[in-house]
């Protein structure tokens, strides 16, 4: 039986980490990019301006994704150890932008490894 629960924990394990691989699906989302600490301490819906959303993530505020539905989209790496996704939105900030990657979704927060960054398209 011990041997039985030191082979399975591990398989067990493995079996999860694929299962939440197969989970992330790849989607384009459209947003704001706009400050993290400013989305929720000041509840903005638009950005105030780029300047505004740049001064905060060069001082160390991570930039996120406001979808209008007010859904927040967490930029993060595939990579471990992972890395800021500032350097990808810095030139976006206060834009409203097309984000198309692999969305992780966990405990009521969203995520997104973005392949592709553009901004959105003007509305006519």
């Amino acid at each position: 039986m011990k041997i039985f629960l030191k082979l399975a924990l591990p398989a067990l394990f493995i079996a999860a980490l694929f299962a939440t691989e197969q989970a992330a699906k790849t989607t384009t989302v459209k947003g704001y990019v706009l400050d993290s600490a400013c989305t929720f301490t000041k509840g903005i819906k638009k950005p105030v301006s780029a300047e505004c959303a740049i001064a905060c993530a060069k001082a160390g505020s991570p930039l996120v994704i406001l979808a209008p539905g007010g859904t927040i989209y967490w930029p993060i790496a595939d990579t471990t150890p992972s890395s800021s996704q500032n350097d990808k939105l810095l030139p976006f900030a206060g834009q409203e932008v097309s984000v198309t990657g692999k969305v992780y979704q966990r405990g009521g927060s969203s995520a997104i490894v973005i392949s592709k960054i553009e901004p959105a398209a003007e509305k006519k």
